[in-house]
């Protein structure tokens, strides 16, 4: 069975870091309210990405996003025609937010559904406080309108740029998704499916990486190779691959002095890696020459 990471980047959030423990926390402690996600992190939308993958990684049929910065939110699936109460008065229209949450809850009542509240720093305070009781309760007011939510089957997601309401983050489950991954991972010539005559590009790559305090995802340093086989010829190219292919480096760090070194050494290592009888699945191309010129596949 495919582990989380490896869904989540399936569903387009690829990461070093495990969350397979954190979600075992949210997902199999007993709680008597709304089970909720608090998503924080330095990530930007990072954090949206992550909670969208997760969503769909745990197979959910049922997932409603709600941005609260949005200020054209989608249209629902269905428009209802303006209501008036017994006075003859015209009743104001369902405000986007209390329609995803109503769907949401309504949802809840037959299926798993994931609600992602996005954005939430820039709401009224008082939602905040209207989604505290939805987790406290599994009810949700509408006007004379009450929603019940299913604990059993709705999973919320809460995202905001700057710390939750107090009593809205006792009741949730944070986690942190940060600009760029944490955990280190020590690739292997072998798991790119080379021998080891290129372990001294990974070496070089290991020790450039250590000094940027980056750490590149499988897919990142995937074509991080493929671009030194097939490409890049000079320090500059690789600069350029680095900062094209690896989120969340600085393109200002890659420039620095005390990266000349080790940006050198790559480029010698690749020069004497044979990429093009290790690497299966690309055209064939020589790194060896003496000159930095681009060379056309043989």
């Amino acid at each position: 069975m495919p582990s989380l990471r490896a869904k989540l980047a399936e569903h387009g959030f690829e990461s070093n870091d495990d969350y397979e423990f954190q979600l075992r926390c949210l997902l199999e402690s007993p709680t008597r309210g709304v089970r909720t996600l608090n998503i924080e992190g330095d990530g930007e939308r990072r954090k949206t990405a992550f909670a969208t993958a997760l969503a769909h990684a745990l197979d959910y049929p049922h997932v409603l996003y709600h941005d609260f910065t949005d200020e054209h939110p989608p249209l629902p699936e269905i428009i209802l025609p303006p209501s008036r109460d017994e006075l003859g008065r015209e009743e104001p229209p369902i405000a986007p937010l209390d329609q995803i949450v109503s769907e949401a809850c309504a949802q809840s009542e037959g299926e798993p559904t994931v609600l992602i509240l996005d954005q939430l720093h820039a709401a009224d305070f008082r939602e905040h406080i209207r989604v505290h009781r939805l987790v406290r309760s599994g009810v949700w007011t509408v006007l004379d309108g009450r929603y019940f939510a299913n604990p059993r089957h709705l999973l919320l997601f809460l995202i905001s740029e700057e710390p939750l309401y107090h009593s809205l983050q006792k009741e949730s489950f944070r986690i942190w998704i940060g600009r760029v991954s944490e955990r280190q991972v020590g690739y292997c010539p072998s798991d790119f499916g080379l021998d080891q005559s290129s372990q001294p590009l990974f070496d070089a790559f290991a020790d450039l990486f250590g000094m940027l305090g980056n750490a590149p995802t499988r897919s990142e340093f995937t074509h991080l190779l493929r671009d030194l086989r097939l490409h890049a010829r000079s320090v500059e190219h690789l600069q350029l691959s680095l900062y094209g292919r690896t989120e969340g480096l600085d393109r200002q760090a890659l420039a620095a002095p005390s990266l000349a070194g080790a940006l050198a050494r790559v480029m010698d290592a690749a020069r004497t890696m044979r990429a093009a009888e290790s690497i299966a699945s690309g055209a064939e191309t020589s790194f060896t020459g003496s000159d930095d010129r681009p060379r056309p596949p043989q």
